[in-house]
């Protein structure tokens, strides 16, 4: 395990340095950088088996060979007797992390009875459902095979409904693309991960938009939805015609106006780019969809994205010393003007909006916390009516129009922001998440539809849904890879698709995870001085976190350790703006 953790620092130094020229969504995704490097393990799928193969070998390169979903795994399908031709390969795809054991199962018959049991043993990270999506649930794992001797040669005779794959012929074997759908308020798309076979890769094509009409993900539930009702289908296969343009038409889709037409245009022609698709002649029965571009490409609807990516003119900050002080910038260390920075209010966090136009910060006022929201970096700040014992650092949505924070560890509130009136108060709906344990941390995603939190020492990700009378509610509740993380002290967005947190531990001190916990890697951490306590991230912007020295940079490349940035600030909390 050491080996492949020093390898996935080294994938993520190279992933990191990719990053810094990518542009914005929808153009690039940190996740899929990552996903070109292999972790170094297995190997090249067996044909079939080996002649002679013992029954711990055998079905160890069953497992191997499970990968491959080519021809209904007919890979697979070579280690088995006739008695197992009924194997239900498609009930379900259990992914293991790394390493598993081959053994005989306790109580097992002595191989030279002719019959005999393996248990597979191994910890899963989760399953791949059927609507193509990774639902992460890091356990132990194990599933009892039966082998028979027949004509001289061991197959097996049972075996368990679904298929287990490691997790690196997982990758081998899988494609990650991002389905798009439409964020309900904002009328802008989101992404949603899934994982098509790399193999037939014409069929690629087709899959993505067979996944894309059947709705969102079960963790976008409830959060996200399509302009593609449940009824719509295609006219006809998907085929590219003359001038090298993907035909797809669509019947099916009932009356749309013309801002329902383009968001349903950027849902099919951003989630075909992810399979390489450069141009879409995009019909509806046989007709444009968009009349004025018969023909669209990524380009065409790029606007359409809804993740922020914080402007390159926006300073990052750290609170240090009680003070907001500039990070970046002409002025590193500089105090921040007016009361943040002067000293009038003894400052624990902040956070400014992707634009810089409004910022938060918690105080500390008499042993308690209150939250204040002003007009920007330059402006003044005001008090809300929020008042308790802890507040976490806020966080703000991506239009700048509410500000989160967590009240005492268990009540998410949000500030509405807008210039018709002073800032109201409201509560959301996070009964669930604090079941869990005491939020410690909580951030928005940059496109507004998931949150990151840290919950009772573990990590979790979950959907923002919002209803039409207003509510808002915490939903589809995942915890990302408990076994690798350990002690979760606190997280940021690196971007829609991933997750950058410091832990406790001294095995990782930093690691990124994707979104729907199937890829974690360990980030550099040779010069870091533990327990750290604070991080901050986004897209094409170096690291930041804070250990017992102060704060610390890292952008990859070339860079080799961790760079301080501001040195005596063991307090200090870092943060780029959203």
């Amino acid at each position: 395990m050491i080996p492949r953790r020093f390898g996935s620092a080294l994938a993520l130094l190279l992933a990191l340095a990719g990053a810094a020229g990518c542009a914005n969504v929808p153009e690039s995704s940190d996740v899929q950088v990552l996903r070109q490097i292999s972790e170094g393990e297995g190997g090249a799928l067996p044909p079939g088996p080996v002649e002679g193969s013992n029954p711990l070998d055998l079905v160890r390169d069953f497992v191997f060979a499970s990968g491959s979903s080519a021809d209904e795994h007919g890979s697979a399908r070579r280690f088995l007797a006739s008695d197992a031709a009924g194997w239900d390969d498609a009930a379900s795809l259990t992914v293991l992390d790394g390493q598993f054991d081959t053994v005989p199962a306790p109580g097992a018959q002595n191989a030279s009875t002719g019959i005999t049991t393996i248990r597979i043993r191994g910890t899963a990270v989760g399953r791949m459902s059927s609507s193509g999506s990774f639902e992460p649930d890091q356990a132990t794992f194990q599933e009892d095979v039966t082998v028979v001797r027949r004509d001289g040669q061991w197959r097996i005779s049972s075996v368990p409904a679904g298929v287990v794959v490691p997790l690196s012929i997982f990758r081998d074997n899988h494609r990650q693309v991002r389905t798009w759908f439409v964020d309900p308020v904002r009328r802008l798309a989101v992404a949603d991960l899934r994982y098509v076979p790399t193999v037939p890769a014409k069929a690629q094509a087709s899959r993505a938009l067979e996944l894309l009409l059947a709705g969102p993900s079960p963790a976008l539930l409830g959060a996200a939805v399509s302009q593609l009702p449940p009824g719509a289908q295609l006219r006809s296969n998907a085929a590219v015609g003359p001038d090298g343009a993907l035909i797809v038409d669509l019947t099916g889709l009932g009356d749309l106006d013309e801002p329902a037409r383009q968001l349903l245009a950027a849902q099919v022609v951003l989630t075909l780019a992810e399979v390489n698709v450069a141009k879409v002649r995009l019909l509806v029965d046989g007709e444009p969809l968009l009349h004025d571009r018969p023909e669209l490409t990524r380009e065409d609807v790029a606007a359409l994205s809804a993740e922020v990516q914080p402007g390159a003119d926006v300073p990052g900050l750290v609170v240090a010393g009680g003070r907001v002080r500039q990070l970046t910038g002409p002025e590193p260390s500089a105090p921040l003007p007016g009361p943040v920075g002067n000293g009038a209010y003894d400052v624990e966090s902040a956070a400014s909006t992707g634009n810089g136009q409004r910022l938060a910060a918690v105080v500390r006022i008499g042993g308690r916390r209150t939250l204040l929201v002003g007009g920007g970096l330059n402006g003044g700040v005001s008090p809300v009516s929020l008042n308790a014992a802890t507040m976490t650092r806020p966080s703000w949505t991506p239009t700048g129009g509410e500000v989160w924070t967590v009240l005492d560890g268990a009540v998410v509130a949000r500030v509405l922001v807008d210039s018709a009136g002073p800032a109201r108060t409201g509560q959301v709906n996070a009964d669930e998440l604090a079941a869990l344990g005491p939020i410690r941390d909580l951030r928005l995603s940059r496109d507004g539809m998931r949150v990151v939190a840290v919950v009772g020492g573990g990590l979790y990700t979950a959907a923002v849904a919002r209803s039409i009378d207003g509510e808002v509610a915490i939903r589809n509740i995942h915890r990302l890879r408990p076994n690798d993380l350990g002690e979760v002290v606190a997280a940021d967005w690196r971007s829609a698709e991933s997750i950058v947190a410091v832990t406790r531990g001294m095995e990782m001190l930093v690691g990124q995870v994707s979104v729907d916990g199937l890829v974690v890697q360990q980030v550099l951490g040779n010069n870091l001085t533990p327990p750290l306590t604070a991080i901050a991230a986004a897209s094409n912007r170096p690291l930041l976190v804070t250990d017992q020295t102060g704060v610390w940079s890292f952008a990859g490349g070339d860079q080799a350790a961790w760079r301080q940035v501001l040195g005596g600030a063991p307090d200090g909390v870092p943060l780029y703006p959203g």
